[in-house]
Order: structure tokens, then sequence, then C-alpha cells
């Protein structure tokens, strides 16, 4: 090739990169996380929505991939789920950028997978926080689907599914996790996670509005007010970069409000229909009002907001062409709670309402298992296959830790005991003495072989080593034998120049088992909202004095410009190089 052809090709090769790093950047779906996971399933395939969505290997480690025997949709979606019959607690992790709003979806349809017809009950978790209660006795034939918004506070995040009742296995039908803007939901600190309860659009009929109408992917449901009226937005164009949630356009193409031409329709009030649990929670609600018509000088309609009684809003009279956003926060409400829009005294048309949202919010946990246990036993599982199964933070929540490992409490624990007794172990000790909290080490009965590590004996609270009915060869490190205080188990094995068979194979890993589903570009059935968020003990009970107002903000886009442009300066050099 001559040097013009090879400067022409690197002038294209700049010229595309760059186009395709500015479409990255412009489109926040593409700026972080968009991620949709078929659990069950290992195909990938593009839905309706033109959402990409591909299977979970990735992502899990353990499972049973099951096909749906009833499904009434025809989505690709709801014919395969991941069961979990085995450990109490079992995780999908899934790399983010840390401090990122994210928006998780977990949604769930059971089909009668297991030919038994019991729906199983249990917990949900993300981040070793509980999410909710998963109660598929109430839902056995429907598609059920759960929402959480919060801020990563590290570079994985983990959803996990806890098994509550003996013989009810958890199962997951779909994950989807979706990047928020910085100013999103902003109202609301960094350490309160949003739990949803409702989100609507009002006025539709049978349209679900979601991506990429929505860029988040939010899915809203069409919703009607009792005695109100779907009346369509005349409005050619409705700019709402004045609303800080980012409402999609399509959800304020309608509207719910009285046909004024009926006598005595100025004096009602529209009451807004929430989902709230029965006992009081803190919330963060957030309405959307834009005009329908271009009014006359001669009419206005004008109205307040009003809880239980009590005005909260000065008078909200919605713009025509764009959107007034009203916030609700620093608020505890129940499904007794009466949120509704009064008319002003000097209106002259109802009031109206384009959608709205209503999340119950509780403070999270941002802490974990020590970084230090964490990094002893990543390495442990990296070098036994068998222990790779295991996910998520080893400690935390304090009911529901790895089987095999004891941890003191707190909400920074540290694992004191590793209890690996005939785990099939085949290898040797690789180097966890970051573990420096460890009390007990019980390794007997596997097939680990090569000398015992001089690092066991620069554990200084270690008390109990049984390394017995192995195949460790060599010495036993003067560290260990001279310890009085520890109690050494290393009978049967190889040392002191004892010879040992030769060691058998390792068994191989079982084959993960895959379901096969052909491609279709049938959307899934948007998950509808549960009935509740919260389970009959509502373990997120709002307290009446909290501050979840935050005044940091943040440009999520910066870094992935700076990244761009970093690529094309790159690639110019090289062009001009040449």
């Amino acid at each position: 090739m001559s040097t013009i052809q090879h400067s022409i090709s690197l002038l294209v090769l700049c010229f595309v990169i760059a186009s395709l790093t500015l479409t990255w950047v412009s489109n926040p779906c593409l700026a972080a996380t968009f991620l949709s996971i078929d659990c069950g399933g290992s195909d990938s395939f593009t839905d309706r929505a033109t959402i990409s969505w591909v299977g979970d290997d990735a992502y899990v480690r353990n499972g049973e991939p099951q096909l749906v025997e009833f499904s009434s949709s025809e989505s690709l979606l709801t014919r395969s789920l991941r069961a979990f019959p085995t450990l109490n607690k079992n995780c999908y992790t899934i790399n983010v950028d840390k401090g990122d709003r994210l928006l998780v979806r977990a949604s769930f349809f059971y089909g009668n997978y297991d030919g038994k017809n019991s729906p199983p009950t249990f917990d949900l978790y993300f981040d070793n926080n509980f999410w909710t209660t998963v109660n598929m006795s109430l839902n056995s034939d429907t598609y059920v689907g759960y929402e959480v918004i919060y801020f990563t506070n590290s570079n994985v995040t983990n959803t996990c599914l806890v098994q509550t009742h003996p013989n009810q296995i958890p199962f997951i039908t779909a994950l989807e996790l979706r990047s928020l803007d910085a100013n999103v939901y902003s109202h609301v600190d960094s350490n309160y996670a949003l739990f949803l309860e409702q989100r609507y659009s009002q006025g539709r009929t049978n349209q679900i509005v979601r991506y990429p109408d929505d860029a988040y992917d939010r899915l809203w449901y069409p919703a009607y007010i009792l005695g109100s009226i779907d009346v369509k937005n005349e409005a050619t164009s409705i700019d709402v970069s004045s609303a800080e949630d980012n409402p999609p356009v399509a959800v304020l193409q309608n509207a719910n409000t009285f046909n004024d031409s009926i006598s005595g329709s100025l004096n009602q009030s529209l009451q807004i229909y929430s989902r709230l649990p029965n006992i009081k929670v803190g919330i963060y609600m957030t309405i959307y009002f834009s005009e329908v018509t271009q009014l006359p000088s001669t009419q206005k309609r004008s109205f307040q907001l009003f809880i239980d009684g009590k005005a909260y809003s000065t008078p909200i009279v919605p713009p025509f062409g764009s959107v007034n956003e009203i916030y609700i926060t620093n608020l505890t409400a129940s499904s007794d709670t009466l949120f509704e829009l009064r008319p002003t005294p000097d209106s002259t048309l109802s009031p109206l309402i384009n959608a709205n949202e209503i999340y119950s919010v509780s403070e999270v946990s941002s802490l974990g298992t020590n970084p230090a246990d964490v990094e002893g036993l990543a390495t442990l599982q990296m070098q036994f296959e068998i222990l790779q199964i295991w996910s998520g933070d080893p400690c935390l929540p304090a009911k529901y830790t790895w089987e095999w490992v004891e941890c003191s409490s707190g909400p920074t624990p540290r694992v004191t005991a590793l209890n690996l007794s005939g785990f099939g172990l085949f290898g040797s000790l690789p180097d966890f003495s970051s573990m420096d909290a460890l009390v007990s080490i019980d390794m007997h009965n596997n097939s680990l072989y090569g000398p015992i590590p001089d690092f066991l004996g620069n554990l200084t609270k270690l008390k109990q080593l049984n390394l017995s009915e192995n195949r460790f060869n060599g010495t036993v490190p003067a560290s260990l034998s001279s310890n009085k205080n520890l109690k050494l188990v290393v009978t049967e094995n190889c040392l002191s120049g004892m010879s040992c068979p030769p060691l058998p194979p390792p068994p191989p890993p079982p084959p993960r088992q895959k379901t096969h589903k052909l491609n279709d570009n049938i959307s899934p059935p948007p998950p509808p909202l549960p009935l509740t968020a919260f389970n009959s003990s509502n373990d997120r009970q709002g307290q009446n004095n909290f501050n979840l107002m935050s005044g940091s903000k943040k440009s999520a886009e910066l870094r992935m410009v700076l990244g761009a442009m970093v690529q094309v300066f790159v690639l110019a050099f090289l062009f001009f190089s040449f």
C-alpha cells in the first residue's frame, strides 16, 4: 500500500470512530449501562422496541435454566427462566460505573415451569439492601416486575435472590439495568434508594411508553382517573428541557381532565390515585403538567396540589408546548393519603394531569465485607472453580452469608472462619494472607498438594488449622509448628519425605445447561406493576424526619466526551505520523 493510500485509510478510520463516538455520547442509553438480560436464555435477540437482549451466562455462576411450560405470550422472554435450587443466596454480578444513578428492573413469570403448580415466595436484594419480597402465589400467571433506582457504590452491582422458605425455589425471568443522567431524581440524596410504586401516563388507553420514546426505558403505564376524560395535546412540539426528571414527550401528548361543558365540573377536584402501601413510608413523587390547547385570553387553567386537605403548591398554570414539573419529597404517605388537584377561584377550566411517578424511599447501606477479605476470597475462587458459584457479598446480609464462611458482626464484617472440609478442592493453596482476621481454617478431606504455605503462620489471630487428609508435602513451617496457641492438624498428608500415590486428575466441571431459542422481533410484554413493592412486614417503613435534598450534581457525559476526544486525537497523531 502506498503512503498516500495508507494516509487516506487512517483519515477515514479517524472519521468513522469520531462519528461513532459522537453518536455514543449523544445517546444516554449508550453512554453508560444499558443492559437487558434474558435469564435462563442463551441466545441474543432484538425485540420490537429495538432493545438488544443477551443470555445470562456471563453474569451468574449458579442456577438452572428452565423452559416455561405455560406462557400466554408469544415473546421469547417468557419462555425461559433461571431457577436456583441450591445455595441460600444467588446473585447476578454486573460491571457498572461507580457513582452512577442506576435503574434496575427485575421481572418474573412462573408459568408452572416446574410442573408443580406451586409458585414460590422469596426475597430480592440489591448490593446487600433488601429490595422486596416476591410473592408469585399472587401472580402465578402474570409477568411481574419490580424497579429500584440507586447510586452504585463500587464498580460492580449485585442483584440477589434469596430463598426464605424450604422447598420454595427462587427464580428470575429478566433483569434490566439502565444508567440515568445525574440530574434525574436529583432531589433525592445518594444515600437513598427509590422503589417504584407507580409510573402513569394519563389519558393513554392502551399504549405503554418505554424506549425509544423514553431514553432511560422507564415503563409508563396508561392510566385513567374515574370521571375524567382523555384529551390529546394539540402542541406540534413539546419542550421538556425544563423538567429535571426528563419525562418523555410521549407521556405529555395526552392528559386527563374533566368535561367543562358539564355543569359543576369546574368545582371538582382531580384526585391522583396512588399504589402506596398501607403504612406510611417516605416518598418521592413527581407530577407533570402540559396544557393541551392554546388558550384564548378569556380562559385560564389554574389549580393547586392539595395533600390530605392542605395546600402543598402555589397555583399551577400548565404551559402550552412545554411542561411544568412538581415534585414532592420529605413527606411520608400511605394508601390513605389523598392527593388532589383543586381549581383556583380564578380558573375557568378544570385541572389536568399528564403523567406522574411515585416512589417509596428508604436509606441504603453502602458498606460491605472488609475489602481485604473480599480480595482473599476472590483469590480462592480463582484457584478453585468449585467455589465460583458463590456470589454477592460474602457476609451480608448477615442471615445469608456464604455457606463456607463465618463472619463477625457489624456494618463492615470480617471473615473469621473458612469451612471448606470435603469441598473437592484440587490444587495448591493460593496466598490469601490478606484475610488477617481468620480464627479458624478447616480444609481437611480435599486434594490439596504442594508445600504448606508459609503465609498461614502470619495469620496472627488463627487458633485452629485443619489440613488433614490432603496431599501436602515437605515440612510444616516453623511459624505453625511452634505456635502454642494454634490447634494444628496435618495428619494423613505426605509430609516429612513420605511418598504419596499419584494424584488422580481433577474431575471436570459440570457443563453449564443452556436453553436454546430462536431469534424473534416480538417485543417482550412490559411487566405490570407489582401489587406493592413491600411485603406485609414492610421492612422499609418510612420515618417522619429525613432529608432527601441533595445539592450535588455531576456531568455524566463529561468523561465520555473526554474519552472520545482522546481516541480521535490518538488517531489524528497516527495519521500525521505516516
